[in-house]
């Protein structure tokens, strides 16, 4: 009979979240330090559910722009707002909760709802007036292009003898 793990516990030797410092996983310390947000007690309290919901983001750089991807599952584009505001990409949405009966048991209950908001400083370049986005299969793409001043370009290598060379066919067209 195979052993049940719960989550978040796994097997012998292998990182788990716990007080020792030396068992920690370390990418889970940091998923946690990037979500504490020290001006959450300042917000009015709501409900569980509508303080638990933070889709989790990806944001990386390719050579022409910045991509953005949020898992966004069970949200309809009806209740996603997108904004560019100066230098700062603003994502708010809601996904409502599911109808629930007196009669329905349920064993497990972890999907979060309620309301979200994710902002991101957009990097110098980003081309904020050509923002588009998309929302398919319940994970929204964002591109935010970069303006062509900004773009790499290759810089080709000379020799000091084609350097020289180079100089002497530009004084003749000065010199002409």
């Amino acid at each position: 009979m195979a052993n049940m793990i719960r989550k978040g516990e796994r097997g012998p030797g292998s990182l788990v979240r716990s007080n020792d410092p030396l068992r920690m996983d370390p990418l889970q310390m940091m998923r946690d330090l990037f979500r504490w947000d020290p001006f959450r007690e300042m917000q009015p309290m709501g409900t569980l559910a509508e303080r638990v919901f933070n889709p989790e983001v990806e944001f990386k750089e390719t050579k022409d722009a910045y991509l953005c991807k949020a898992d966004l599952p069970g949200i309809q584009e009806k209740d996603l707002e997108i904004s560019v505001t100066g230098n700062r990409l603003h994502i708010r949405g809601r996904r409502e909760e599911e109808e629930t009966h007196e009669e329905d048991r349920y064993y497990a209950y972890e999907r979060s709802y309620g309301s979200f908001s994710r902002s991101f400083t957009l990097p110098e370049g980003a081309n904020a007036d050509e923002v588009t986005a998309e929302l398919k299969d319940g994970v929204l793409d964002i591109r935010i292009p970069k303006r062509a001043d900004v773009q790499a370009r290759r810089v080709s290598l000379q020799s000091p003898r084609e350097q020289q060379e180079k100089g002497k066919v530009e004084d003749k067209k000065k010199a002409a």
